[in-house]
């Protein structure tokens, strides 16, 4: 069984909260371990998620549940050592 990478020192960012409503919607439910809440982002195309780990990580899988059925068309998984852009593509996958 895999163990999550992510720490309380694990940055994160959205492309947008829903309605801007952080407090009801935001970015900090997305790890909260509650099957009640969730990130919400706004409609529109190309939503993401960013994750800056403290210190360099190995992932072997990646997990992602959407809230009631929704789910993104395309996925993209991207990464990068700490500073270094552009973002290399890993993997993409149609929805």
């Amino acid at each position: 069984m895999a163990t999550s990478l992510i720490c309380r020192e694990t940055q994160s960012r959205v492309s947008s909260t829903l309605n801007r409503d952080a407090k009801q919607f935001g970015k900090k439910y997305m790890f909260d371990s509650n099957e009640e809440t969730c990130w919400n982002s706004d409609q529109g195309e190309n939503q993401w998620v960013a994750l800056e780990f403290p210190k360099n990580v190995k992932m072997s899988e990646l997990k992602v549940q959407f809230q009631g059925g929704f789910s993104g068309r395309t996925c993209r998984l991207e990464g990068c050592v700490s500073g270094a852009f552009p973002y290399r593509k890993f993997r993409q996958s149609a929805g």
